[in-house]
């Protein structure tokens, strides 16, 4: 009996805060402690392994030397490009790490008589034979397998592993009904497996005629509505496939790497001192220690402004209360009030003006200068000088150039960018 992993998006180097760019590290390297102690044949990583073509170098160096210790072990990793680690002249650090030897990219082809004819990488160990199709931005792999010579990959013997990283259309969940998406028909039949990437959520397909075809779904989460999903219940993890001459078990292992606390407030009704205290009401009873905490607002203010609505405070009394991250999301958090006052002025000045205040409460930001009125000041009139347009007969390099210069003095940014 033969066993490998599967897993997908980890979309390493996509977390900004400190507290989450550790988890995520933590959720890679723990499924790569899982892969070693299971003796798995090999790894199959179904796209987006970085959040970019070009990730933070911290990050890469963490993650390269967790995936030393699994090369070491004997363990090959096998990969082809996601949507965000996609670069279209090999300039990837996918590509670095496959010239250096430390992972294999099995994604490789040629086109003949009009027709994508891919090549299949057979694991040494197992026997195994591997082939894909990799993404590309925006979801424009959708000509690859309308090009794809299905009939070839469908004729090879032994047992195979196709390697994509798209949303399948017959597949696809509900809320993500705009996603771009392939076709199942599209896809070769006859594979054992159907490794998929890209989906969010972890599921396990058994379409007829097409073996096995499951979607891991992230290991922690890119943004902020995977968190999301992941407080409101959803499990983060990977695949163990168990196979000889074809999959003989395939089992789901969650890989938790914190605890969540989601709350919701509705704001409807109420105004915006009646909702900060109900929130403050609710923060004397629950335990944050050491967890996540995701807070949505939605809803009409009936009075008051949404930056009323301290979010700063929030996240202050929360940290407090031992929470490791605290995340805000009032996108859908709308004043009478403010309507009101919207509609009523009609000059671009006091619109902007007006947006600012609005949104400046909802910005974590330490610098003074740049909080409540000082930042309301600055953003307006850094708006107002960036507006100038370029002059008749000054170069487009000596525009860009004066406006730098316009900004930097806007920001008092010159010894900064001048000392030297």
């Amino acid at each position: 009996m033969y066993k490998f992993a599967h897993l997908a998006d980890c979309h390493i180097g996509a977390q900004k805060y400190p507290e989450l760019k550790e988890l995520e590290m933590n959720a890679f390297k723990k499924c790569m402690d899982r892969c070693m102690v299971e003796k798995v044949d090999f790894i199959v990583i179904s796209g987006d392994l970085f959040h970019s073509n070009l990730p933070n170098m911290g990050a890469v160096k963490e993650a390269v030397e967790k995936m030393k210790e699994v090369r070491d072990q004997g363990i090959p990793i096998y990969l082809n490009y996601g949507s965000h680690d996609y670069s279209p002249n090999e300039t990837s650090i996918i590509d670095l790490l496959n010239s250096a030897g430390l992972i294999q990219k099995i994604v490789e082809g040629e086109v003949k008589d009009e027709k994508l004819k891919l090549k299949f990488f057979q694991d040494p160990a197992t026997g195994a034979k591997l082939c894909g199709i990799s993404a590309r931005k925006m979801g424009l792999e959708s000509s690859y397998y309308d090009a794809l010579d299905r009939e070839s990959l469908q004729n090879e013997p032994g047992f195979k592993i196709f390697v994509f990283h798209s949303a399948i259309t017959d597949f696809k969940p509900e809320f993500l009904a705009e996603m771009d998406s392939i076709p199942l028909s599209l896809f070769p039949r006859g594979f054992n497996y159907y490794a998929g990437g890209h989906v969010h959520l972890h599921s396990e397909h058994h379409p007829e005629g097409y073996g096995s075809l499951t979607y891991p779904g992230p290991l922690f989460g890119s943004y902020s509505k995977d968190m999301e999903i992941s407080a409101r219940g959803e499990e983060r993890g990977f695949y163990l496939v168990n196979f000889q001459d074809e999959v003989k078990e395939i089992e789901f292992i969650p890989l938790p790497v914190c605890k969540y606390e989601y709350m919701y407030q509705d704001a409807y009704g109420k105004n915006a001192i009646q909702v900060q205290n109900d929130l403050m009401d609710r923060f004397e009873k629950i335990d944050v220690e050491k967890k996540v905490v995701l807070l949505k607002i939605r809803g009409e203010l009936s009075g008051g402004k949404t930056s009323n609505i301290d979010s700063r405070t929030i996240k202050d009394i929360l940290t407090r209360k031992g929470a490791l991250y605290v995340g805000i999301n009032r996108h859908g958090l709308t004043s009478r009030e403010q309507v009101k006052v919207k509609i009523t002025e009609s000059d671009i000045p006091s619109i902007e003006k007006r947006l600012f205040t609005d949104r400046v409460g909802d910005l974590n930001i330490s610098e003074a200068k740049l909080q409540k009125n000082n930042g309301i000041k600055l953003a307006v009139e850094l708006l107002r000088t960036l507006r100038e347009e370029q002059k008749l007969n000054e170069k487009k390099k000596d525009y860009e150039e004066r406006m730098k210069n316009v900004a930097i003095h806007t920001l008092h940014l010159e010894e900064v960018f001048y000392e030297n």
